[in-house]
């Protein structure tokens, strides 16, 4: 933390002297000099960045172990325009945000949607991407979105869907929410007749789908509830103002959309 505390010149002459040499400094240098000192902030620093690696096409794990996706690739674009290393760590998603107030990172890229809840914990850059959900069944259900009863739903823990899904439809018409500790988990019990429905983004769901198109599909109309994903960083930290001004840097280069064309074909 910077200190606020300033010195008291007793001199008046030494006082007076150091503004006239900062007022005779030519205003081109002047402008140069703030220019590389805002760029030392980051140059040459290593940012521990945390994912969850399971959350394709956002993030996953490789064979080889190595981490992947969207989230890794804007990780590293936003690293390269700040002139600094990224160490990026999976985390699994229940510990992310305990995590990084622990300390043992310096924010988390990870699909992470900013809710009220996390924003009394954590702050939030710019969005990086938004997203819709979607409503993925097997096409030899009855399931009906717009007729919700009786059937079991599922979805991942700690997200905006399962937000939704809770505020919506638990303990309401007959209906059973599952949560799962991550998407896969839920697919793979949708996959195996024991819920009726997933509620995802619609960028997973996709994802899915491509891999398991026979026999499943999203119905239904797009919910768009206003999900917007960003990097969490601690509470009053000054790396947030520096993901932002990196943010908007690939954004106006067109990185940003090439990286979503890349990742999610749009």
């Amino acid at each position: 933390m910077m200190s606020n505390s300033r010195l008291l010149w007793s001199s008046m002459t030494v006082t007076a002297a150091l503004m006239m040499s900062a007022c005779s400094q030519p205003a081109e240098e002047a402008t140069d000099a703030n220019a590389d000192t805002a760029a030392a902030e980051t140059t040459g620093q290593t940012i521990r960045i945390a994912t969850e690696g399971a959350y394709p096409p956002f993030n996953y794990t490789n064979a080889d172990g190595s981490l992947a996706g969207f989230d890794v690739d804007v990780a590293n674009a936003l690293c390269d325009q700040m002139q600094a290393e990224c160490d990026i760590v999976a985390q699994d998603w229940d510990g992310i945000i305990p995590g990084l107030l622990a300390q043992k990172y310096d924010a988390v890229i990870a699909g992470m949607s900013i809710t009220a809840e996390r924003q009394e914990r954590v702050d939030f850059s710019e969005p990086y991407f938004a997203n819709t959900m979607v409503w993925l069944t097997s096409n030899d259900s009855s399931f009906d979105p717009e007729a919700i009863r009786e059937v079991t739903l599922g979805g991942q823990r700690s997200t905006t869907p399962g937000a939704y899904l809770q505020d919506n439809y638990e303990g309401k018409d007959g209906n059973t929410i599952q949560f799962y500790d991550s998407y896969d988990n839920a697919y793979l019990d949708l996959k195996s007749g024991r819920s009726d429905a997933v509620l995802a983004e619609k960028v997973s769901a996709n994802s899915w789908l491509a891999d398991n198109a026979e026999g499943f599909s999203i119905v239904g109309e797009e919910i768009d509830n206003d999900d917007n994903i960003a990097i969490a960083v601690r509470k009053d930290d000054p790396l947030k103002d520096e993901f932002n001004q990196a943010l908007s840097e690939i954004r106006s280069s067109g990185e940003l959309a090439r990286l979503e064309e890349a990742n999610f074909g749009q």
